[in-house]
């Protein structure tokens, strides 16, 4: 094994490259962007490392493999916090808390005043709560930036190029991680429309991510320390149109709301739309057809799966294994 083409620098692309040079591959990047930015869906992601939290809606391998991801950050940067996770909700909404407690594990449940303990700025405004302690989150900007950094440092090349991974396959072997732009090789992806917000309010201090249980969709609050803050988690199938839309916008800054008024006197910073991977049960794919591998479908699971996703690309490449993942009916 001498060397690979990776097509696409955002998380998945990132998590392969540093999988293949810790196991003495040589590594090309191939991107049609110069540098991250918010082009990429990995750039408004939340970066909960919450298997889980996710085990309320997720299926059973999400969980067990989204426990590689923390260790798995925690080694390759700096970026992660290791807070656990915060699961609440509204008085009127007990009935979701007690629904969302039967289908996860690896909490403990906490009273008002234990919540206001792990996170002095949510007051008295809720009496019960679950407590996920080994769950972690990072900064996901920083986390690429660092990731990118480390694997040029280390040797991978990059290539600024519109790339037709059938094109750079017949050259040798490639491995497609466009995520959603890949939609015009696999035709059963879709997009998940995703809608979050940046937010500025020094005058609110949380440590850990905040779920607060909706009756109608799930939203989440992360700190991204300085007062800053990413709220999102509205997530609308298929094509949805390119920008936020009104009620999105209204149920997540009522959200915000709810957890502190401090946050009604908000600077939103930034408002972001983006469009998650995903095949039909929601769960990533590996497909090879000769020297093509396609490494797709992170759902909004982009930084939890990623390190998996990229561990069993390489254990397929070196070793011949066949992934858990791995789809043969389709390439």
């Amino acid at each position: 094994m001498t060397g690979a083409t990776i097509i696409g620098a955002g998380v998945a692309g990132l998590c392969v490259a540093r999988a293949l040079l810790d196991r003495g591959v040589d590594v090309m990047l191939v991107d049609r962007h110069a540098d991250i930015g918010p082009h990429a869906c990995s750039w408004w992601a939340g970066g909960m490392l919450a298997p889980f939290c996710e085990g309320e809606s997720a299926e059973e391998p999400v969980v067990r493999l989204g426990r590689e991801a923390a260790d798995w950050w925690a080694a390759k940067t700096s970026a992660v916090h290791r807070c656990g996770s915060l699961v609440v909700s509204s008085m009127r909404d007990t009935a979701d808390l007690a629904r969302f407690a039967r289908r996860t594990t690896g909490y403990r449940q906490v009273t008002g005043s234990e919540i206001s303990d792990l996170e002095p700025d949510l007051g008295q405004r809720f009496t019960k709560g679950l407590f996920f302690e080994s769950e972690a989150h990072l900064a996901p900007r920083d986390a690429l930036a660092e990731l990118r950094a480390s694997v040029l440092a280390d040797g991978a090349a990059f290539v600024q190029d519109d790339a037709d991974p059938d094109r750079y396959a017949q050259r040798g072997l490639t491995i497609d991680c466009r995520g959603f732009h890949a939609r015009d090789k696999l035709r059963d992806l879709r997009g998940v429309k995703g809608e979050m917000l940046v937010l500025s309010c020094p005058d609110v201090t949380l440590t850990r991510p905040i779920r607060l249980l909706h009756p109608r969709i799930p939203l989440y609050l992360v700190p991204r320390g300085d007062g800053i803050f990413m709220l999102g988690a509205t997530m609308i199938e298929g094509h949805a149109g390119k920008h936020a839309t009104a009620r999105a916008l209204l149920e997540l800054l009522s959200a915000a709301y709810a957890l502190n008024p401090a946050f009604g006197e908000a600077e939103v910073l930034e408002i972001g739309v983006d469009s998650r991977p995903a095949f039909l049960d929601n769960l990533p794919r590996i497909r090879r057809s000769g020297n093509l591998i396609r490494a797709n479908g992170l759902f909004r699971h982009g930084f939890l799966l990623a390190p998996a996703l990229a561990r069993m690309v390489a254990d397929l490449i070196i070793d011949n294994k066949t992934p858990e993942v791995m789809d043969e009916t389709a390439a």
